[in-house]
């Protein structure tokens, strides 16, 4: 979904909206709802609605006979009921867990046992591996930028987005990160649906997600256009629950990283 700032005419078919941005949009004089159809929402937009509490303001703004949509690649427990809070009879058409595709991703796990020893195992792959571009995951906007600082401390170049970024800068930075000028990306779960770049070979969960769900949008961000692509997780004592609940969830079993895994990207 992209984000829109630019002036809006009233002959406008197809509005794409930035979720961040799509109330303002809607309720600018420039922007007339009163002849529109369909609406849809992406999940990740509808979370971040509703977050923000805006979704019932969305609604007062909307014609009151109007088909939504809410379309994910991941439909969690979540999701389901706040649509139930705003959808109408809603037809559902959800697909099966076994049948969520990790396909061409291979999956890794580093047992780093504590926090305090990720770094170390993060810098020396990046020494040891021949890299094109990848993407590092944490759970939380201060890890991004302390694990960033950390990194370019040992003298490795990489990038950083996260929500606390205004617009501009996270566009700039992806523009940066598509073109290939920056090779390494670290960013937390609210962008895992946004970043598709052909030329990313390898996904690092340097924590892993705190659901099962957000799995597959993060190591999706590898294998794109039919490639293959290698996913690895680094895994405390604490950590081992969730991979447990990940290899159950998506029926995959994630083997520990092989000494050859270079040959591998």
């Amino acid at each position: 979904m992209i984000y829109c700032t630019y002036y809006i005419q009233s002959s406008i078919q197809y509005l794409f909206i930035w979720s961040v941005q799509e109330f303002s949009v809607l309720q600018s004089k420039y922007t007339s709802v009163r002849k529109v159809k369909v609406y849809v929402f992406s999940f990740m937009t509808l979370r971040i609605c509703w977050l923000m509490l805006q979704i019932y303001d969305i609604f007062q703004l909307l014609p009151s006979k109007i088909q939504v949509g809410v379309f994910s690649a991941t439909m969690p427990p979540e999701a389901l009921e706040i649509t139930r809070k705003f959808m109408n009879k809603p037809v559902r058409i959800l697909v099966k867990r076994d049948e969520l595709t990790l396909e061409g991703i291979k999956q890794f796990y580093v047992n780093v046992e504590k926090e305090e020893w990720k770094l170390e195992t993060l810098c020396d792959l990046y020494e040891t591996l021949a890299i094109t571009q990848s993407v590092i995951f944490v759970n939380t906007r201060r890890k991004v930028d302390w694990l960033t600082d950390k990194m370019r401390s040992n003298d490795h170049t990489v990038s950083a987005t996260h929500g606390d970024m205004d617009q501009n800068t996270r566009d700039i930075i992806m523009r940066e990160f598509r073109s290939g000028s920056s090779r390494v990306l670290i960013t937390t779960d609210l962008l895992a649906r946004g970043i598709d770049v052909q030329q990313v070979s390898l996904v690092i969960n340097y924590d892993l997600p705190t659901q099962p769900e957000n799995y597959l949008h993060r190591i999706g961000r590898s294998g794109r256009f039919g490639r293959k692509g290698v996913a690895i997780n680094f895994v405390t004592l604490d950590d081992s629950r969730m991979l447990s609940d990940i290899q159950k969830f998506y029926n995959v079993t994630v083997e520990e990283l092989p000494s050859n895994v270079a040959d591998l990207l």
